[in-house]
């Protein structure tokens, strides 16, 4: 059915399979066995095509309640790592997976917006809005409000990515810069709560200087959002603060 849709195989990914360590031993065999007869399947070539990819922690593979309780799985999927991660090879049976940095974080930020981008209806706004400089900006904004912890970044990373990807191209004037000086607690208020697609102009205007700590005039006809103007960048710093 697939090579009749034109794809040339299938990626299954089971992912988190250390779980089966916690449930119920029965159902635990259940699963384990199942899993011996999914790779002697792929093993047989029955599969032609299938591509498999099984995540989990090192005491799935180690411990005696994961694959160790399977020794012919055990044999094919025992791997010996050295200690310098560097020097892992992309073709053993086990990749190791050593957690993001900021450095890897830019750069899985700017490969799914490029993947945006090829599907988008605005993809020249998307480059130019969501361009290399401010991913990194984003992924080192986020990170900072975490207190640098950026293995826990990843998920809240893409979400707000997605989100700004979304928002500059459904809309032209939508300028994720401006946002992103204000606390991300507040721009979710803004956004989800006030519905605001955008920021005033005197708004906008008012950011950048309010937050550097500069005196400021804000001048505007009435409903001109001289208040929020105001409110906004204060409201930023203390919960920066807090």
């Amino acid at each position: 059915m697939l090579k009749d849709c034109g794809h040339p195989g299938l990626l299954v990914v089971l992912d988190e399979i250390e779980t089966l360590q916690r449930v119920r031993g029965d159902v635990r065999e259940k699963g384990l066995n199942a899993l011996r007869q999914l790779l002697d399947e792929i093993d047989a070539g029955r599969f032609p095509g299938l591509f498999l990819v099984i995540t989990g922690t090192p005491a799935f593979y180690d411990g005696q309640q994961g694959v160790q309780r399977l020794p012919p799985t055990r044999r094919a999927a025992r791997h010996r790592f050295l200690h310098r991660p560097r020097f892992d090879s992309p073709r053993a049976v086990q990749l190791r997976l050593t957690g993001f940095d900021l450095a890897k974080l830019d750069e899985l930020g700017r490969s799914v917006r490029d993947l945006y981008a090829g599907g988008t209806r605005h993809p020249e706004r998307i480059a130019e809005r969501a361009d290399d400089a401010y991913i990194g900006e984003l992924a080192t904004a986020l990170t900072g409000t975490l207190g640098g912890r950026v293995g826990i970044a990843p998920r809240l990373f893409l979400k707000k990515l997605v989100d700004v990807l979304d928002r500059v191209d459904e809309h032209a004037d939508f300028d994720p810069r401006r946002l992103d000086r204000l606390h991300p607690g507040l721009v979710h208020h803004i956004v989800n709560t006030l519905g605001w697609r955008a920021l005033r102009p005197l708004q906008n205007e008012a950011i950048v200087p309010l937050l550097d700590g500069s005196d400021a005039i804000l001048l505007a006809p009435t409903a001109g959002g001289k208040t929020e103007a105001a409110a906004f960048p204060l409201l930023s710093r203390m919960a920066e603060e807090n």
